[in-house]
């Protein structure tokens, strides 16, 4: 332990605590835009989301992402076309609702925390895929279980932290909590908040 310096010096997890609520609600303020009226229910967005569809506000915004984030997903994708198809479908989930669009870079934070891009990958509680579903998700809101696709495992992770955020009014580390099932643990969050800022951010 570190020599007290100052009796009155707060202990250091606050200080860290301090530091990531700050940085959340700066992160916050840029989606904070949901509309005034009750958001439908998860079950029914999901139901009617589409298939991935041409989401770029145009050709040189997609170059500009692809080109950015590509050489990022390569120490973990070894396939240029399963990057790419990655990429696109992080950037159009995540902006997939224009009432609260997430940052596509932080779900890929998030997905490098989560699963490393193994959309395989499968944990000690059973959570599957790219964005560590838990299985439960797709029978409780009447989607197929196809956990193990990269788009709908991205479509279903995004409503999902989505959700999270709406209802702890974006407070994004009550939010990460939720969807890493830490309640009241700030030690994912700031671990996604951090590899956002230093190593995934657009």
């Amino acid at each position: 332990m570190r020599r007290r310096e100052r009796a009155s010096a707060p202990p250091a997890w606050v200080v860290a605590y301090a530091a990531l609520f700050a940085f959340a609600l700066a992160l916050a303020a840029g989606t904070a835009r949901a509309a005034a009226r009750r958001d439908p229910p998860l079950t029914i967005l999901l139901r009617r989301i589409a298939d991935v569809h041409e989401c770029y506000a145009d050709q040189f915004a997609a170059e500009v992402w692809h080109q950015s984030m590509e050489p990022r997903l390569r120490p973990y994708v070894h396939s240029y076309a399963q990057r790419i198809k990655i990429l696109d479908d992080v950037y159009c989930e995540a902006k997939r609702d224009p009432r609260l669009p997430l940052p596509p870079d932080l779900v890929l934070a998030l997905i490098a925390v989560e699963s490393r891009f193994d959309r395989f990958a499968v944990s000690q509680v059973g959570a599957v895929g790219l964005m560590q579903v838990m299985p439960f998700w797709p029978k409780r809101l009447g989607v197929p279980n196809r956990l193990v696709r990269v788009d709908a495992n991205i479509r279903i992770g995004c409503e999902i932290l989505r959700r999270y955020l709406r209802e702890e009014h974006h407070d994004w580390i009550r939010a990460l909590e939720r969807y890493n099932g830490s309640d009241g643990h700030i030690g994912y969050p700031a671990l996604v908040l951090s590899r956002w800022q230093h190593q995934w951010h657009f």
